[in-house]
């Protein structure tokens, strides 16, 4: 025997003004705010905060649209004077995560406040490359210049404030769920360097 789920029976106007009116009387004066105020957290966002993610199949064509959502992103937020460098570094990360990793990639744009910007870029291969293999913010030597590659990701360290990348988690059975490398400008520093 089966049974048909039957609609709910509709709500009279009646009954519904009855529920969405307080009683008279002692209800309405319990509905009243208190004399004083209860305890609460107020919990404040900087305005200059905001966040982007963009999930990037593994596409020759990825890292046009990876330049193409930073420039715009950051435009439209008044990051103007950062983009250039932005877009070159989040290009060879996206670019690298295409030649090197088999399957699809992230890109998160993060505004840490006061001018700074963090780019990351996911990616399922677990190898950290150099310069993000060593502690956040050191250098190691430039690629040769015969080299097939690693120039690109040394323009990181020459133009991002600080960069890192980290393995994530590893599953039950031992393979890990990628990387993560970032780097973080900000607009002082632009605005700096063009003034020199």
């Amino acid at each position: 025997m089966s049974h048909v789920a039957q609609p709910p029976a509709p709500i009279s106007r009646k009954r519904t003004t009855a529920l969405a009116l307080p009683p008279r009387g002692a209800a309405v004066e319990r509905a009243q705010a208190p004399s004083t105020p209860e305890p609460f957290m107020v919990t404040v966002t900087p305005p200059d905060t905001w966040v982007y993610a963009l999930r990037l199949p593994h596409d020759p064509r990825a890292a046009r649209v990876a330049r193409m959502t930073v420039r715009a992103t950051l435009s439209g937020h008044g990051m103007g004077e950062v983009v250039d460098v932005v877009e070159l570094l989040t290009s060879e990360l996206v670019t690298n995560a295409y030649r090197y990793a088999k399957g699809p990639a992230s890109l998160r744009l993060t505004a840490l406040g006061g001018g700074r910007l963090r780019v990351g870029v996911w990616d399922s291969s677990p190898h950290i490359p150099a310069p993000f293999d060593r502690p956040p913010g050191d250098r190691v030597p430039c690629a040769p210049v015969d080299a097939v590659g690693g120039r690109g990701l040394f323009l990181v360290q020459e133009y991002a404030d600080w960069w890192g990348g980290w393995r994530l988690g590893d599953d039950q059975m031992g393979h890990g769920a990628g990387k993560l490398l970032w780097f973080e400008v900000g607009r002082r520093r632009a605005v700096a360097e063009r003034r020199v």
